[in-house]
Order: C-alpha cells, then sequence, then structure tokens
C-alpha cells in the first residue's frame, strides 16, 4: 500500500478545517494560515525532491534507468512564521551521489514575509506562475524551481482556491459574524496596496468557521460591500450580531447589508486604540484595569468599574487618559 504525500495529508487537514471549523478559542484565520503555509512548503519541497531523483512520488524507473537514489522516510524541521512554527517533513534520500539540500526551505527560513505574503493571497485571490516565480528567487535573482514545476503547483493551489472562493455558505448556522481586515504588511511587499479582509463566525453549536477572504481596504465601503454581498449570494444567512473595528467602510456596508442585526465595536481593536495613547509602562494596569470593565456581568456593574479609583495611580498622568476616561470609551456605543 502506497503512503499519501505529506502535502496531500495537510491538503486533507485544510479541508477539514474549511468544512467544520474549529472548536474552542483558537482563531481560524490563523489555523488556515498557518496549515496554508505548511501546505505551501511541502509542496515545494516534494517538487525539489522529484527533480533531484528524476522520478516522482512512487513512481518506478523504467527498464535500464539509471537509480539516482530513493526516497527513505521524512526527518521533520521548523520555520518560524508569525502564525506560529510549521513543521515541514523534509524528505530523506539515500543511494544519490551528493547529499539533497532544499534550496527553497533555507530561502524560506530567511525569508518568512515571502511566505506569509504568498500564504495570505493564496486563499484571497488566485495566485500566477509568475507571482511565485518572482517570489522565489535568490539574492542573484535566479529561480529556485523550473517553471515547468511552480506551473505545476500554481494549477494545485488554483484547485484549492476555487473550491474555497466558490463553497456554498448556507450549510453554516451562522449567529454571531466577525469582519476584520489582516495583513495590512501586504503594502510594503509593493505587490498589493490593500490588506486582506476577512470574515469568520461562531455557529449555533459553537463552532468557529472561516467564510470568506479577499483583497481589499479595511477603508473603502464599496470594498467591503462587496465582500458581504459574495458571502450572502453564496447562501450566508443573517447573523444575529456583526463585529467589526470602528472603520467608516465597514460600518456603513453592515448597516446596509444587515440593518436588523446589532453590530458591535470589537473590544480588541477598542483596548489597542486606548493602549496606543498611554505610556508603555502603564499600559499593562490599564490593561488589567479595562478587563474589570470588560467581565463585568451587565452595564451597571461595567458603569461601576468605570468609576475612578479611589487612591492615586501613575496612570493619571498629563500625557496619558486616566482609567475613567479610558473605560467610558468602551463604554460608549459601538
Amino acid at each position: 500500500m502506497q503512503r499519501v504525500p505529506p502535502s496531500e495529508r495537510i491538503s486533507d487537514s485544510i479541508a477539514k478545517l474549511l468544512s467544520q471549523g474549529i472548536e474552542g478559542d483558537g482563531s481560524v484565520v490563523g489555523e488556515l494560515l498557518r496549515l496554508g503555509a505548511q501546505r505551501f512548503v511541502q509542496e515545494l519541497v516534494e517538487r525539489e525532491v522529484t527533480a533531484f531523483l528524476g522520478r516522482d512520488h512512487y513512481e518506478r524507473r523504467e527498464g535500464n534507468e539509471e537509480l539516482k537514489g530513493y526516497r527513505n522516510g521524512y526527518r521533520t524541521k521548523t520555520i518560524a512564521t508569525a502564525e506560529g512554527s510549521v513543521p515541514v517533513d523534509m524528505p530523506q534520500v539515500r543511494r544519490t551521489a551528493e547529499p539533497f539540500h532544499s534550496n527553497v526551505v533555507g530561502f524560506l527560513e530567511r525569508n518568512t514575509d515571502v511566505l506569509e505574503r504568498l500564504v495570505a493571497e493564496m486563499y484571497a485571490r488566485r495566485l500566477s506562475t509568475r507571482d511565485i516565480e518572482d517570489a522565489l528567487r535568490d539574492a542573484t535573482g535566479d529561480r529556485l524551481l523550473t517553471r515547468t514545476d511552480v506551473s505545476s503547483i500554481t494549477e494545485s493551489l488554483w484547485v484549492e482556491y476555487e473550491a474555497f472562493r466558490d463553497r456554498k455558505l448556507d450549510e453554516f448556522d451562522v449567529q454571531y459574524l466577525f469582519l476584520d481586515a489582516i495583513f495590512e504588511p501586504l503594502r510594503r511587499t509593493g505587490t498589493i496596496k490593500d490588506g486582506v479582509l476577512a470574515a469568520w463566525a461562531i455557529l449555533s453549536d459553537g463552532r468557529r468557521v472561516l467564510l470568506h477572504l479577499a483583497i481589499g481596504s479595511r477603508e473603502s465601503y464599496e470594498n467591503w460591500l462587496e465582500f458581504l454581498r459574495d458571502m450572502v449570494k453564496r447562501g450566508l444567512r443573517t447573523p444575529l450580531s456583526i463585529t467589526t473595528d470602528g472603520g467608516p467602510g465597514v460600518i456603513v456596508a453592515v448597516e446596509a447589508m444587515w440593518p436588523k442585526s446589532l453590530r458591535v465595536r470589537c473590544w480588541a481593536h477598542r483596548v489597542r486604540n486606548i493602549l496606543d495613547k498611554v505610556p508603555e509602562d502603564v499600559r499593562a494596569e490599564i490593561k488589567a484595569y479595562l478587563a474589570l470593565v470588560r467581565e463585568a456581568p451587565n452595564l451597571d456593574e461595567g458603569r461601576k468599574a468605570a468609576r475612578p479609583p479611589t487612591h492615586s495611580s501613575p496612570v493619571t498622568k498629563d500625557s496619558s487618559p486616566p482609567p475613567c476616561a479610558a473605560s467610558r470609551t468602551i463604554l460608549r456605543p459601538a
């Protein structure tokens, strides 16, 4: 019985993630990007070793063809990325004239931003052969993979992208919808001037599922409205609530699409905005103070927690807002 290549097992894990979501408090977007990075690197390495041996996975040599070596299991190594460590099953080869070294893995270990960008774009738009070719070049400008190999990988990724982009959403009993723009650093690469719009949801059974990713500007009403309409066309049901940041573009688009749903201002964005305005040495204290307000069981208790403290606090510097002011910011309507 032939073993399944690691890249195929990872593809199965991605398909399961997209169809079933995750349980608990994990980030479904982060998990997709982590698995996507693992899938992408694994596919590249498998192409490299195929070119090195002259034979595909489990392909037999013909007649008197010279044996250039053979695969003999895998050794796991990791690449550090913004979404955590990405494990890669490195093929081990035997009876070869020289050792196998992956130029691609060595390059990506030194350029993790390239990997992160390609993976984000992989699920937000179609990657072309040229996109991957241009990204995977060494310091001298030479390609790390042949055009044929890159083209084959591109086709494989395109099949997965189409399946993700066109899947029906009516099977998900969405209760709470969350919208955000991620991967703003894409702007620094010069290939994309915007970030990636993301939508994920909590279902009635508590699972978290990723619904959609697309290139767009977090400030653009038109981009957000098109993004939301795409999901509705694919069967997305009206959610009970939609959580967003304070950007006017997404707010107007949400209110136009779902006027009867409750729109909630994202707690994480609000706290981040407050902490950005205070000195670094008091941020931990203010963050803990705001947590008391957030964890209050009801609005009245939250207002009590937001009252000014009775003791002197280093937080009340002239250069930063006192805790009560920060808390009132949290308690303001979205």
